[in-house]
């Protein structure tokens, strides 16, 4: 059988095998309220006169997309831009979604073909890549990757997001610290509205991560939460950490006259980005039970201000580092 093959599942579980994810692309669908209000909303209006025509009218836009992919020749890409890339490799996983994201970029021109000048090399057809298809590129690896890259499942990401938000109007009103702020399952479960057994795995698997810490409340055998997490990659926008900035592409175009398949398009000495910081929860670390220890790591300038620059906000936590008064330190039990 001549590949590549491609393979669509789908599943409600929320552990999957990790053998599976590094060959796979992750998407989740939204399980908010929302979410779930416009879906019955939609559903009505299936029933109705106006829905029959949208179905028709869906059809037809169906029809035209695959008509124009049926327009897309076989033309090999080349990215002149491909030896200033830059891509996390912290882990043995990160080899496979390195290609993922390779892949991705280059389907990105190629969908652009008729958009670009056909080159020829020894008489073999081939189209370039341009900054405008490794900016769309680092655009969906955030949306994609960075979702499959994170040590969480989108499902529990989600329910952090959430309790960070609830947790954050709390100590907001009672005018306290976060790390004062203890909260039940219960309180949470109001707040949210999720599901008694939902709540119960996430919040597990938040625990397991350290994203929270667990503490014996004042009935018995009765617990309480205090969230460590404190809003760490949420500037707005999805984030995935260690790609390059096209506009340091251009910057290196521009200083080395990157003119396509003829120039000089090695790009070993352009600037790049510098190291930023892993993604939050990337190992986990030893909790902040009493007798810890921690190990300092030494730091340029540089490095530091790229980390502050990444992600702008209070003191910064992850599974290997807590910043605490302007010094970067190991937590205990990280790798």
């Amino acid at each position: 059988v001549e590949g590549p093959v491609a393979i669509l599942m789908t599943t409600t579980a929320i552990d999957l095998d990790d053998e599976l994810l590094n060959r796979c692309v992750v998407l989740t669908v939204d399980e908010g309220r929302e979410q779930t209000r416009a879906i019955h909303e939609r559903q009505r209006e299936e029933e109705t006169l106006s829905g029959w025509r949208r179905r028709r009218a869906r059809d037809a836009v169906v029809r035209l997309h695959q008509n124009a992919q049926r327009l897309l020749k076989p033309l090999r890409v080349v990215n002149p831009f491909a030896d200033a890339l830059r891509f996390p490799d912290s882990s043995t996983r990160m080899r496979r979604d390195h290609q993922k994201y390779l892949s991705l970029i280059r389907s990105i021109a190629l969908l652009h073909q008729r958009q670009r000048e056909v080159r020829h090399d020894d008489g073999a057809p081939f189209i370039e890549v341009k900054l405008a298809d490794i900016e769309l590129a680092n655009r969906l690896a955030a949306e994609v990757l960075g979702r499959s890259l994170d040590e969480l499942p989108p499902q529990s990401r989600r329910c952090l997001e959430l309790v960070h938000g609830w947790v954050s109007e709390q100590c907001e009103r009672r005018e306290i610290e976060q790390s004062s702020l203890r909260f039940s399952r219960r309180q949470v479960r109001e707040a949210l509205g999720w599901g008694n057994t939902q709540l119960k795995v996430h919040l597990h698997r938040l625990e397991e991560m350290e994203y929270v810490l667990v503490h014996r409340g004042g009935r018995g055998q009765s617990f309480v939460y205090e969230l460590l997490y404190e809003g760490e990659g949420r500037q707005g926008e999805p984030f995935f950490l260690g790609l390059i900035d096209t506009e340091k592409l251009q910057k290196g175009a521009n200083d080395r006259s990157w003119s396509g398949f003829e120039a000089d398009r090695s790009g070993s000495e352009c600037e790049r980005s510098a190291p930023g910081r892993s993604q939050v929860g990337g190992v986990p670390g030893g909790g902040r039970g009493n007798g810890s220890s921690s190990s300092e790591e030494t730091y340029d300038d540089s490095e530091v201000e790229s980390s502050k620059n990444a992600h702008q906000g209070p003191s910064k936590r992850d599974g290997r580092y807590v910043r605490r008064g302007g010094e970067m330190k190991q937590r205990a039990g990280a790798a």
